[in-house]
């Protein structure tokens, strides 16, 4: 285990960068897998059989379903360019999808359902390439409220897999196996900091599961049933090429709710990088966006294969933060492991055998957890009343949705149903509530011109007509002179060993905000994240700094908040500017 800066142990076990033992990493990629690949199987079951189609389609589904979480779950892990996000990063089919996507086979069939999947895939891969376009309407306020919605929303169906037990079965059963599970798994992760705790889950449900065969509830008929080793019975379904009515009918839906998983799997890679490292560290957007990228390319695959979409589970966020495992080979491990199940049904047998009271306590567990990370997310980006307000708002428009308490009969009737999942309209409402905050925010000042040294006197001139403009004294224009001085300083150093920086350009923005001014610096992009850089200097007071420290020790000193966005080809650093205190003379 790792010290943080508080002398305490510190809850991450392996770092991303960080390379476990061969065998620790397999052991660790077959517990996730085993934790997580009844949700990959259970929804093209659920939308198959409630779609009307066949059992041979729906072997194929499941088979192929499998095999590209698998394959994008190894793509996350590595970072191939700007595809993957570096992280582990578990994929597995879309629980957003499920009632459009029984809509598209029950009237079109699973030809349908593929074309629509592999047009929708283009919204991911869209988004990911200008991700920083929408920075100020898909923040951390909205990314929070969405992993918060998350757990709120299943929940209920956790909570229906209690009672998942054959009629006649003894009371004692299902409280039992799920009590004993929740207590193992909660025991061994409150009180223990070595190897132990990364096997928590997995010793949780192998316990619950032999308490509740000594009560008859572990089904071994499908076991010994399932073949060692298979491939789908049934065929690949091809695509519909006609783009008839149907198709245009269903398209919309298709593509909101391809946007609401992009969202969603925005807000777990931003939750993600949150749990894997022992110090904290801004958000990298461009592990974000080869997150969301490769999301696209696992849905264009699904589309193409005939399944349903996959997305970045909450899931693997929850288990990350409970194991503390969070190195890059364990998410290779799980995607291998995800491909080789494809291809051993009974060890998807297996995994289906386990009670459903063993897994609603699994899940109980790891749903909790994920809901306090939802809430980090927000608290960790700063938080007033008006994001106070679009939080607790939409959290709760939700909430109510997914109960049925809002409107139901209008949730159900709007883009097939689409309302009726809590994670989607309060999504929508989140992102709503933002865009109308941004789009009613003061007008910006804004100037545009060369990146680089000599770009200083323009950014002077720009800054003191801007505190003209909004009322303030010399003081302030000072302030404003010196942070606007050190920030092009900063952003020049980390640049320094580029040689096409003199042909890049820089937007900067400004605006009045409150008592103070708000300016964005938008460049082309560095490796250094200032936030990181100056979060280390106050753990290098006895060091003497470095010259580019020196700039990021009077930014840290001029600056109320400094807030750096990295993407692709982009970077945005966000500097609050408090005006200066004015002292009164002749007073005590």
């Amino acid at each position: 285990m790792g010290v943080d800066g508080s002398g305490q142990l510190a809850s991450v076990r392996y770092q991303p960068d960080e390379k476990p033992p061969p065998a620790i990493a397999f052991g660790l990629g077959l517990q996730f897998a085993i934790l997580i690949i009844a949700r990959i199987v259970v929804i093209p079951m659920v939308v198959v059989r409630a779609g009307g189609g066949t059992e041979a389609y729906l072997s194929w589904a499941l088979f192929a379903a499998v095999s590209i979480c698998g394959l994008t779950t190894v793509l996350q892990a590595f970072r191939f360019g700007r595809i993957g996000a570096g992280y582990v990063a578990v994929m597995g089919t879309s629980l957003a999808v499920v009632a459009v996507s029984i809509t598209a086979v029950a009237e079109g069939g699973p030809a349908l359902l593929a074309t629509l999947v592999v047009v929708a895939s283009l919204v991911p891969l869209a988004l990911s390439a200008r991700l920083s376009l929408f920075r100020r309407i898909l923040t951390p306020t909205v990314s929070g409220t969405v992993i918060m919605l998350i757990p709120a929303t299943l929940m209920p169906t956790v909570f229906g897999l209690l009672e998942d037990v054959p009629v006649g079965t003894s009371t004692l059963a299902a409280p039992s196996s799920a009590l004993v599970a929740v207590l193992i798994i909660t025991g061994i992760a409150l009180q223990t900091t070595g190897a132990l705790r990364l096997w928590a889950p997995v010793i949780g449900v192998a316990v619950g599961s032999l308490v509740a065969g000594w009560f008859g509830l572990f089904n071994v008929d499908g076991i010994a049933a399932a073949a060692w080793v298979g491939l789908p019975a049934g065929e690949w379904p091809g695509l519909a090429l006609d783009f008839g009515p149907l198709f245009w009918a269903l398209l919309p839906a298709f593509v909101l709710v391809a946007l609401i998983e992009s969202v969603q799997t925005i807000s777990n890679a931003v939750a993600v990088q949150r749990v894997s490292w022992r110090q904290p560290r801004a958000v990298d957007f461009r592990a974000v966006q080869g997150a969301v990228a490769a999301a696209g390319i696992g849905n264009l695959l699904s589309g193409l294969v005939g399944t349903v979409p996959n997305t970045l589970l909450s899931t693997g966020v929850a288990v990350i933060e409970l194991t503390g495992a969070a190195a890059r080979r364990v998410g290779v491990a799980v995607g291998v492991v995800f491909v080789a199940v494809a291809f051993l049904p009974k060890a998807l047998a297996v995994v289906l055998a386990i009670p459903g009271p063993v897994v609603a306590a699994y899940l109980a567990v790891l749903q909790a957890t994920l809901f306090v990370v939802g809430m980090k997310v927000i608290v960790q980006d700063g938080i007033d009343y008006r994001k106070g307000l679009i939080v607790g708002l939409s959290f709760w428009v939700g909430v109510g949705f997914q109960n049925g308490a809002i409107f139901p009969e209008f949730a159900q009737a709007f883009a097939g149903g689409l309302l009726r999942n809590g994670v989607t309209a309060g999504g929508l409402m989140a992102i709503l509530m933002t865009f109308f905050m941004e789009a009613t925010k003061p007008r910006r000042g804004r100037m545009e011109t060369r990146f680089g040294l000599s770009a200083l006197p323009e950014i002077r001139e720009f800054l003191v007509a801007f505190a003209s403009r909004c009322g303030w004294d010399g003081a302030m224009k000072e302030r404003l002179e010196a942070v606007g001085e050190e920030t092009l300083i900063t952003l020049l150093g980390q640049d320094e060993a580029d040689e096409e920086k003199g042909q890049r350009r820089l937007l900067l923005m400004a605006r009045k905000e409150g008592a103070g001014a708000v300016l964005e610096f938008v460049v082309a992009t560095g490796e250094d994240n200032l936030q990181d850089r100056m979060a280390l200097l106050g753990e290098q007071v006895g060091e003497i700094p470095v010259e580019r420290d020196v700039s990021l020790r009077l930014l840290r000193h001029l600056a109320s908040s400094v807030r750096h966005e990295q993407y692709h080809d982009t970077d945005i650093v966000t500097v609050r500017v408090d005006a200066p205190e004015k002292i009164s003379g002749g007073q005590d």
